[in-house]
């Protein structure tokens, strides 16, 4: 049996053979998952918030578990965040539905991000040759907290797709996460309260939360770009990408 700490110079043909078939298989499977919830994005029907609540509340008092796991799975695939969170007021009230809303927003982003971990550890390893493509990932890695946070803040930037771009880069889960959730609060918050369940539609102080959530982010994001890293030329490794996945 190969530890892992044995050169890979020692393997016969056979065993290297086995590992590269894993690892194509693996990053297949990883693609193939992907691009099935891209597809069903485009292809299943958006719930409105009434729909929403009505399948919620046939489940009874079990309606908040139902309504959490619904969220996080369909906001991971990736299906627009709005409808839920207008539900979520409307069927369990504003304090319980911005808590359940934020726990299934985080958990949603940990779905994409751990979806798209397996398909950056060797992708990006692959193009880390590219300046462009070292640049953008140690700007995204550099920003840590402060970058996932901007970018979850500008409401014009897809949720699900953002956390597959994040599982394809080099920054690690905890910086991701805690970045997921901060940026997450204030948009969850304003449209869990302001938004009109019962029509969809935003009202203009909703409207005018979405431009503030914009400018903020935007002004982070711009200061991160503005700042010089010299992370860029460090390489990044599969092993180090490895460490920094969550558990399975």
């Amino acid at each position: 049996m190969i530890t892992p700490g044995r050169p890979a110079a020692t393997r016969s043909p056979f065993v290297t053979y086995l590992v590269l078939v894993r690892d194509q298989t693996r990053l297949l499977v990883a693609l193939g998952v992907l691009v099935a919830c891209v597809v069903v994005a485009f292809i299943a029907p958006i719930p409105t918030p009434a729909e929403v609540r009505e399948m919620a509340v046939a489940a009874g008092p079990a309606a908040p578990l139902v309504f959490f796991c619904v969220y996080a799975v369909c906001a991971a695939l990736p299906l627009p965040r709005t409808a839920f969170n207008l539900a979520s007021g409307l069927l369990l009230g504003n304090a319980l539905g911005i808590g359940i809303a934020l726990a299934a927003t985080i958990t949603s982003g940990l779905l994409g991000y751990g979806l798209a971990r397996p398909v950056g550890t060797r992708l990006l390893h692959r193009h880390l040759d590219r300046d462009a493509v070292r640049a953008v990932d140690a700007k995204l890695t550099g920003g840590g907290v402060l970058g996932v946070a901007s970018l979850r803040l500008i409401p014009v930037i897809p949720f699900a797709p953002m956390s597959y771009c994040c599982g394809l880069s080099s920054i690690p889960l905890r910086p991701y996460l805690l970045g997921t959730a901060l940026g997450s609060v204030p948009g969850t918050v304003a449209v869990v309260t302001l938004g009109n369940a019962l029509t969809g539609q935003s009202p203009p102080a909703l409207i005018a939360c979405y431009a503030a959530f914009a400018l903020l982010g935007g002004l982070g994001v711009y200061r991160i770009v503005r700042t010089p890293t010299t992370s860029a030329t460090v390489p990044v490794t599969p092993e180090a990408m490895t460490a920094t996945r969550p558990n399975e």
